[in-house]
């Protein structure tokens, strides 16, 4: 786009600085960079902080370091709500601390593999950032219990929290994250493999908003922890399961008796479950929409049955092709994931 002087000048005269603000709201962050470089006038407009409250460097991530966070912090300073860092691996502890500093009205900060970062930046988002609903840090494998410890202490609206593959982690962390955010709705904890019982305890003692809990590949997990879970987190919507292979049917049945709102169950690779306690389950949860019983081998048609009976809602389903009996009945080929908020 190319404007004369004069057609740029005429343009800032007819319409009002607010229109203009508000025209320039909805462009992304490449447009509004070239914008920025159109004459001063639109150079102010553009970079005016109100126009990037939500930031997403998703496509920039190769060429995305820490001065690049620094400017953005203090270009947008308390204007910031969401900002996604997904993949910027360039980006560490010092930057964030900065940008913790200048954004503290920041609500949601996705930090998904940025593998630099470390308990430091914790502590940066604990002491500035307290309006902090949604954290990602999947992958940061840097990030230790003592991270938890100060999130729980600063950042107490949490709401999301994402710490899959952080495998530090174990329940003392999580013991301390939960006394302190006890508003959690979602908790992801795929690849801990540190965690044991003892941590679910914790997480039903104090989470009963919990709606969605990942526990995929935490492979220590017992039905004692499971059925923790269920007694104390009766709004559960959303559980993955798969790769706990130390499961039986006393988890099922803890679900089908406490969680009547459940509508996703992932339980690939749980091999000790059987029809009887998927029967249960389908008998109480009516509600289920999506499952993915993946390697399930001791289940057969009797559990398909019971599911298209007792569980209307059901849309996706999938399931080990060849199963004790029945293996010429085919389900639907769709996986099923548990549902997160959208991410930045």
């Amino acid at each position: 786009m190319v404007f004369s002087n004069n057609d740029e000048g005429l343009i800032n005269k007819k319409l009002p600085k607010e229109l203009l603000l508000r025209i320039f709201s909805f462009l992304d962050i490449v447009t509004l960079c070239r914008c920025a470089q159109i004459s001063k006038a639109w150079n102010i407009l553009a970079l005016d902080g109100s126009n990037w409250q939500r930031i997403d460097l998703f496509n920039f991530q190769t060429d995305v370091e820490g001065r690049v966070v620094e400017n953005i912090s203090k270009r947008c300073g308390g204007f910031l709500r969401k900002l996604s860092l997904r993949g910027c691996i360039g980006v560490g502890d010092s930057s964030l601390k900065t940008f913790a500093q200048n954004c503290r009205n920041i609500e949601h900060l996705n930090l998904n593999g940025c593998t630099k970062i470390t308990d430091s930046t914790c502590y940066s988002l604990s002491r500035f950032c307290s309006k902090l609903k949604h954290l990602d840090l999947t992958s940061c494998v840097s990030i230790t219990n003592s991270s938890l410890k100060g999130i729980s202490e600063g950042c107490r609206n949490l709401e999301y929290l994402n710490l899959s593959w952080c495998d530090q982690i174990t329940k003392d962390g999580i013991e301390a994250l939960v006394r302190g955010c006890r508003g959690l709705k979602a908790l992801l904890l795929r690849g801990c493999t540190q965690l044991e019982d003892e941590a679910l305890k914790h997480i039903q003692n104090y989470c009963h908003e919990l709606v969605s809990l990942n526990l995929q590949s935490c492979s220590r997990i017992t039905d004692e922890g499971v059925v923790q879970i269920c007694r104390g987190c009766h709004r559960l919507q959303a559980l993955c399961l798969s790769g706990c292979s130390n499961l039986t049917d006393a988890s099922l049945t803890a679900l089908a008796l406490n969680c009547p709102r459940l509508q996703i169950l992932e339980a690939a690779r749980c091999s000790h479950l059987t029809d009887a306690g998927f029967t249960l389950l389908a008998r109480n949860c009516h509600d289920l929409e999506k499952m993915d019983l993946e390697e399930c081998i001791l289940i057969t048609d009797s559990t398909l049955i019971q599911l298209s009976v007792h569980c209307p809602k059901l849309q996706a389903l999938d399931v080990q092709a060849e199963r004790n009996e029945g293996s010429d009945h085919q389900s639907k080929a769709q996986h099923c994931s548990v549902p997160e908020p959208v991410p930045l």
